[in-house]
């Protein structure tokens, strides 16, 4: 093990002492938010000290083995034996712990824990592009369907075709935007259209983009004089009160040009609360690109930045085959994965990040 990977940890050692040390103390267990706080801590410096403390015992146990074996060396025997197989098993735990834990040090994104509104909008393509959205929409809600996740319509502009010239989705449940941040950009299909009628395969686009729910806490601060407020009557499935009544919300925010709109509730001041919600959680991502944009200047990051203009992944469904462009990853079955199962292009891409979060502490000397 590296040394600043091993100092690092037995930081975490320390610090569990010390909250061990004060979550036993009166005066913190009487005070209710201090207490859930200090609690908090304890668990996630737990999760981290627990595998270095077994760890450092296997380390210990494969030296003991090792020093078995050679006083053993006389000749062979039962003893040799029992050494030599503690020492292989000890070697592969020791290996699986040592790269859990280089992960759990990983800086970590504090929005990845947060709900997500994922965007969807047709791009070049005409009609075709417009199902494709709405192929992509049916795979993400799919996919949270196995995640447990919970999925709530925002606002939706359908095709005469019934696809999407735009939809918008909020996804709630446990690490959302985790696990779905790195779906941001351009998406192509390649498919024979149905209506094509000589048989001849086109290519369409889609953008996606994932962004992170604002913590109200730290959501960004809006200037109500900043704001265009539009009502109108929303459009699709509803029922006849929300087709009879201005309930849909539209919010503008003046500065940026960035639009936000909501129309799933029936209530005006909910469509418009929601509105806003999407407005923040865009205006953040605006901040947040370009920062992604000037660090992007100096490195360039495997994944890539998210921006839409950036063609991601390509959808081949002649040869049922999926190709994610930035980790080189080519999968043939695409008929699984549209219909929900992307756990192995979603793993694949939180690896290729993580190795390099891993090649960006080295380069930086830490890790020397």
């Amino acid at each position: 093990m590296k040394p600043f990977m091993r100092s690092q940890l037995e930081r975490y050692s320390q610090r569990l002492e010390e909250l061990n040390f004060l979550l036993s103390r009166e005066d913190i267990m009487k005070d209710m938010t201090q207490f859930m706080r200090l609690s908090k801590e304890h668990a996630d410096v737990s999760a981290v000290s627990a595998p270095f403390e077994r760890l450092k015992q296997r380390i210990r146990d494969k030296e003991e083995a090792e020093s078995m074996l050679a006083s053993e060396e006389q000749g062979p025997g039962e003893m040799q034996e029992m050494a030599q197989e503690e020492i292989a098993s000890a070697q592969s735990e020791i290996e699986q712990l040592e790269a859990q834990l280089q992960r759990m040090l990983l800086p970590k994104d504090p929005d990845d824990v947060r709900p997500a509104y994922l965007e969807i909008r047709a791009g070049t393509g005409g009609d075709e592009s417009a199902l494709f959205a709405s192929d992509l929409l049916r795979m993400y809600t799919r996919f949270a369907e196995r995640m447990g996740w919970k999925i709530e319509l925002m606002s939706e502009s359908p095709s005469e075709l019934g696809g999407y010239r735009e939809v918008v989705i909020r996804v709630d449940g446990s690490n959302v935007y985790g696990r779905l941040k790195f779906e941001s950009g351009g998406h192509r299909v390649q498919r024979v259209p149905t209506t094509e009628t000589q048989g001849r395969i086109h290519t369409s686009m889609c953008t996606v983009a994932v962004l992170p729910e604002p913590d109200e806490a730290l959501a960004v601060q809006i200037n109500p004089a900043d704001l265009r407020i539009d009502t109108y009557r929303a459009s699709g499935a509803g029922g006849q009160h929300i087709n009879k009544t201005d309930s849909a919300v539209r919010v503008t925010h003046i500065p940026t040009g960035i639009v936000a709109e909501c129309q799933d509730d029936r209530s005006q001041h909910r469509n418009k609360a929601r509105a806003l919600q999407v407005l923040s959680a865009r205006i953040q991502e605006k901040e947040r690109s370009e920062r992604a944009a000037k660090e992007a200047a100096t490195r360039k990051g495997l994944i890539g930045s998210g921006d839409r203009s950036e063609r991601i992944r390509t959808y081949n469904f002649p040869q049922g085959r999926l190709t994610d462009h930035r980790i080189n990853l080519t999968l043939y079955k695409l008929t699984y994965i549209v219909e929900g199962d992307m756990e192995e292009v979603i793993s694949a891409l939180e690896h290729a990040r993580q190795a390099e979060q891993l090649e960006e502490l080295e380069v930086g000397g830490l890790y020397k």
